[in-house]
């Protein structure tokens, strides 16, 4: 028989604050019998899945981001603005 986890216990499982489980109980798989709920392993499992995102980018990442093409600077297209005195007026 699986263990059955409350609310204080899953968040210590996952090390997530138990206000997050329960602010986001309806998008989460779990058991409830009358107001009871209860999470299975399973259900921590799929929890888990669901909010654990592997970085793609940066120092820790499991494969190195691609290195941009060769192009001009970002920022070449910039244009200095104009004057306070000069600047175009609509309407």
């Amino acid at each position: 028989m699986s263990r059955r986890y409350t609310y204080p216990e899953a968040a210590a499982e996952l090390r997530v604050p138990e206000t997050w489980l329960r602010r986001h109980i309806k998008s989460l798989p779990h058991s409830k019998k009358g107001r009871k709920v209860t999470f299975s392993d399973a259900d921590l499992d799929r929890i888990d899945a669901l909010t654990h995102h592997e970085p793609t980018t940066g120092p820790l990442a499991i494969v190195p981001a691609p290195s941009p093409a060769p192009t001009a600077h970002p920022l070449a297209n910039l244009r200095p603005l104009p004057s306070r005195g000069t600047a175009v007026r609509t309407g």
